[in-house]
């Protein structure tokens, strides 16, 4: 990139786990100052595995706070809490901005933040909207999700391991915390936003239709690993790979047909049904029915030479693959460069990434998370005009923590 874009943006985040922290990440990313404060020690993620199987430090809580400030600060003392106050109200046009999903801490409400600075933004992050918690796993089973994934012949609810909800929570604070600084700086008002997991995840399948949709024709069926409203099936190679393809537009269905040999057939089987394959839905009805006409296709080739036929034909398909064939790809530095290594402090090098936003076709910087703790002189320094001798105090007050 040229330039950060949000250069000159100082953000306090006080969060923990995924929504919070990942929203913060995505604005150092693009530039902005970032200033995560956590309790002496760390937070409750602080140790959050995946961890580094050489030392035990989290790769999970490093990752997802890379480029950003770190400082440790007693909040349960009354100058821990003043100092944090402090900090997140300090004046200045790209300052006042706070990310948080903290429960049970009145001290740091929005009120108590607009008192000192009247122009304050807060986004606050939290479970459900009424106040109580829920994370990804428990909001997925909720909104009815897990009921549709998994095998056909099979009512057990399915889990997956993505915290999609939460992902998807960070980019909606992002928005909203730019949305209210541009509203901010055309009128100079303040902002009181709260977002709630549960929220994201009900607007996200009523946005999708699926609610609708049950209400006129009762629950989806599962399908397994075949695609919903159009044609989308997995296949096995001859070489026990496996594939999924895709065909969501007509140019998609006729390059599957010619990939695969099976065009005479299929124009055959659409005149004794009486159907259009080039209608998806016709498609997605006799999905099954496509998908044993193409089956031996598929069965009868190795997975590269599969790969190279549908490729050549312009289908749209992905390999099955494990995390070990990504990180395979990458040490042998091929595959997207939205991935790089850095060198992480305390657990050496990792795999990250940069910023998914590229300008001018290119990926912006990314940098390492710093130690707990790392940043606490120079930012209260900085930002608050604090001595030497004032942190010094403080330190061994024991309401500032130690760089570890």
């Amino acid at each position: 990139m040229s330039g950060q874009p949000l250069a000159g943006l100082r953000v306090v985040e006080f969060a923990s786990f995924v929504a919070g922290p990942s929203a913060g990440m995505t604005l150092a990313q693009l530039g902005a100052q970032v200033i995560r404060v956590d309790p002496l020690g760390g937070g409750p993620d602080y140790r959050r595995w995946p961890v580094a199987q050489r030392n035990g430090e989290s790769l999970y809580w490093n990752s997802l706070n890379r480029g950003k400030q770190s400082i440790a600060v007693d909040v349960r003392s009354e100058q821990g809490r003043e100092l944090v106050l402090a900090l997140a109200t300090a004046p200045g046009k790209g300052a006042g901005i706070v990310v948080d999903n903290a429960v049970g801490r009145p001290w740091f409400s929005y009120e108590a933040l607009a008192d000192r600075r009247a122009d304050v933004i807060k986004v606050h992050i939290g479970g459900q909207a009424g106040g109580g918690p829920a994370v990804d796993y428990t909001v997925n089973t909720e909104v009815g999700v897990t009921d549709l994934t998994g095998p056909a012949d099979s009512r057990t609810p399915v889990n997956h391991v993505l915290p999609a909800w939460d992902l998807v929570a960070g980019m909606t604070a992002t928005t909203a915390l730019l949305a209210a600084l541009h509203r901010r700086e055309r009128s100079g008002e303040g902002a009181d936003l709260q977002i709630a997991l549960a929220d994201v995840a009900l607007a996200g399948v009523a946005n999708l239709g699926w609610l609708s949709e049950v209400r006129e024709r009762g629950d989806r069926p599962r399908h397994g690993n075949y695609m919903y409203g159009s044609f989308g099936a997995d296949f096995v190679t001859a070489d026990e790979g496996r594939v999924m393809v895709v065909a969501l537009t007509p140019r998609q269905w006729r390059a599957l047909c010619t990939a695969t040999g099976t065009a005479k057939v299929i124009a055959s089987l659409e005149q004794t049904l009486s159907v259009d394959f080039a209608d998806e839905t016709h498609r997605y009805i006799h999905r099954e029915t496509i998908a044993a006409v193409m089956r031996p296709w598929f069965a009868g080739l190795p997975l590269d030479a599969v790969g190279a036929a549908l490729t050549e034909a312009g289908v749209l398909w992905s390999r099955y693959r494990q995390m070990s064939d990504v990180v395979a790809d990458f040490e042998a530095g091929v595959g997207s460069r939205v991935l790089t290594e850095v060198d992480q402090p305390g657990i050496g090098p990792v795999i990250s990434a940069h910023s998914p936003i590229r300008e001018d076709s290119e990926y912006g910087p990314v940098s390492p998370a710093a130690a707990l703790g790392a940043d606490t002189d120079q930012v209260f320094a900085e930002v608050l005009g604090l001595s030497d001798s004032e942190l010094g105090k403080l330190r061994s007050a024991g309401v500032l923590g130690t760089t570890e």
